[in-house]
């Protein structure tokens, strides 16, 4: 059984970096970026020194230095967590101990915090002893799970000759990882990896034992069921096991985002609670059959499977129906915690300008991956950037060249490097261009920032740790959400917030319904999309903002009937959910799409077939 029905979501490279040694003693699971292995080092350097532990570092003159260094940092946090956790079961139930913390932070409903409460009314004596024994035996850490974005899986050199790729960047993560004493999970972000799906199955910690489960397990973070069932089948084949599907908003969530076709977080869900069971049946004999050819234990029934939802959610009512509408095992909450100085690592010039009235976080394409990417305009690192452009010194220096990964000009470079747009502007000044016109060209290359040390800059600001000849510009990605947070929050009252016990809203900020805050974003990604699209689109183009318009209103009429049939929220009142998605509706409908071709008509039914093939 869960501690808590949330989780903590991996934020950036740095944001999350430590929060596992603040919050897991407390039964509270968070998952930690291994895409920075140099912040990973310096991280390992602080809490050896901060728990007396003796720190041998591991230089870049290592071959394998990438691996070793995460091997090391996740066993340090195991060790830290174990200690906390013995510590913890010491101590008395004073009110103020960690060990009251652990319970007095917990669901008003849970059991265990019933039995917590129901032992603090009893007089002293041996029944007290007895149960605050049995207590003490059922604190357990939250799981400290890893985040591995496929996408960033730079291939590496070592004194000038190329590395196999098992050395290249995600799967170096992947082995750091499987060769760590933690038992949790890796969480696989940004779509399939054909590479890191099959390194996968060359670790025994990832099957089980006659009669144990998996010492590590593999979560899959979708935002859509197709993607979800191609991606655990792929698995499957190579005898791995999917634990979870981590369900996120395509567009309604931080970081990198990964719209859909205007598909919504609730049909989303809901497929998933009426299909969950369709798919473990398809893949559970894929997955034996692969395991007996490995000559591996095969279970005679499928391990239990999950869904966890996150992306934008903000009350207890919305936390609460998501758990018990679509049977999701947890729900993430990322974007708040960010203010929760006990829990993430984020600066002091960061948080202030998280607190801003006029922060302002857009969508934008500052990212080198080419993904959409939530920003805020006014951090560091956007200053930075813009500065730089000023003084006609576009481009970072790219340091730890993670997102390396354009060949454009022979050896990899990041679109983000100094060196990447120093040549791009240089090409593109050849082409005798009109100003407007070289404007337009040259503008998407200046948006690109570093995110893969900027997002971890902010922890070394917060703890002061400097690097040489190196400027620390933070940048930052909380998602839509944070506009409705307004102040630094505790860890007992952001749980406390989650649990309907207290809010930390911004009093004067009206709030809509997660449902409806996702719908608007797509509303208005659909119409940019519209607007920036050629005045003769294309037919695969034509056919997808058909499809996206479609999916809209089928999520609006889901709505409507979920709206009409269940209990929604009461923060909100049924009428202004209902007319707010009137109104997203007509303004929707009055929106013309390209009319399609015959050529398109036909495109269209040819990927339906296609497309119905992997249902």
């Amino acid at each position: 059984m869960n501690t808590h029905s949330f989780h903590i979501p991996v934020m950036g490279t740095g944001f999350t970096i430590d929060t596992p040694i603040k919050v897991a003693k407390f039964g509270i699971s968070s998952v930690i970026s291994l895409v920075d292995d140099h912040l990973i080092e310096q991280m390992r350097r602080r809490y050896c020194a901060l728990h007396g532990e003796t720190f041998e570092p591991i230089a870049d003159s290592e071959k394998d230095h990438r691996a070793l260094r995460i091997t090391a940092y996740l066993n340090l946090l195991d060790l830290i967590v174990g200690r906390q956790i013995g510590e913890m079961k010491w101590q008395s139930f004073d009110g103020v101990s960690d060990l009251s913390l652990y319970f007095d932070r917990m669901h008003d409903q849970s059991d265990l915090k019933r039995a917590y409460q129901e032992m603090l009314l009893m007089d002293e004596g041996a029944n007290k002893v007895v149960r605050g024994d049995y207590l003490r035996t059922c604190v357990v850490a939250g799981s400290i799970d890893v985040n591995i974005m496929t996408k960033a899986d730079r291939e590496n050199s070592f004194k000038g000759e190329k590395l196999p790729r098992e050395f290249s960047d995600a799967l170096a993560a992947l082995r750091g990882y499987a060769n760590s004493s933690l038992r949790s999970s890796v969480i696989f972000s940004a779509g399939l990896n054909p590479y890191l799906y099959s390194y996968v199955a060359e670790f025994d910690d990832f099957y089980a034992g006659i009669g144990e489960s998996p010492r590590k397990k593999v979560v899959l973070k979708v935002s859509d069921f197709r993607s979800a069932s191609i991606q655990a089948r792929t698995l499957a084949k190579k005898g791995v096991w999917v634990s979870e599907f981590r369900v996120e908003s395509g567009l309604n969530c931080g970081g990198h985002a990964f719209p859909t076709a205007g598909h919504l977080l609730g049909p989303i869900l809901d497929e998933f609670k009426h299909k969950k069971r369709e798919l473990i049946d398809q893949l559970f004999p894929i997955y034996q059959s692969a395991l007996l050819k490995g000559n591996r234990v095969a279970p005679s029934a499928p391990y239990p499977v999950l869904v966890t939802a996150q992306g934008g959610v903000g009350t207890a009512e919305e936390h609460d129906f998501l758990l018990e509408h679509y049977d999701v095992h947890s729900v993430g909450w990322g974007t708040p915690f960010l203010l929760v100085p006990e829990v993430t690592a984020v600066d002091q010039s960061t948080l202030d300008a998280l607190l801003a009235k006029d922060k302002d976080v857009y969508l934008s394409d500052s990212s080198p991956l080419g993904v959409p990417y939530y920003n805020l305009r006014n951090s560091a690192s956007e200053e930075k950037r813009s500065s730089r452009i000023d003084a006609r010194k576009p481009g970072s220096p790219c340091l730890n060249k993670h997102l390396a990964l354009n060949t454009e000009f022979g050896e990899p470079l990041c679109v983000a490097s100094r060196e990447y747009q120093r040549k791009k502007l240089k090409e593109i000044q050849k082409l005798d261009l009109s100003a407007s016109d070289f404007a337009a060209k040259t503008a998407p290359i200046l948006e690109k920032s570093c995110i893969c040390r900027n997002l971890g800059d902010g922890a070394l600001l917060k703890y002061g740790i400097t690097v040489k000849k190196t400027e620390l510009t933070p940048a930052i990605c909380p998602g839509p959400n944070i506009a409705y947070f307004s102040r630094v929050c505790s860890l007992s009252e952001m749980v406390g917030h989650i649990y309907g016990r207290i809010s930390v809203f911004n009093p004067l900020e009206s709030r809509p319904h997660m449902f409806i805050n996702e719908l608007r974003i797509y509303a208005d990604y659909f119409i940019e999309r519209l607007r920036r699209a050629s005045p003769s689109p294309a037919n695969k183009e034509i056919h997808y903002f058909m499809e996206f318009k479609q999916n809209l209103l089928s999520g609006i009429a889901y709505y409507a009937e979920l709206l009409r049939t269940m209990r929604m929220a009461s923060t909100i009142s049924s009428d202004n959910f209902a007319s707010a998605l009137t109104s997203l509706s007509k303004q929707l409908e009055l929106i013309r799409v390209p009319e399609p071709t015959p050529d398109a008509v036909l495109e269209a039914n040819v990927m339906l077939s296609v497309s119905n093939r992997f249902q």
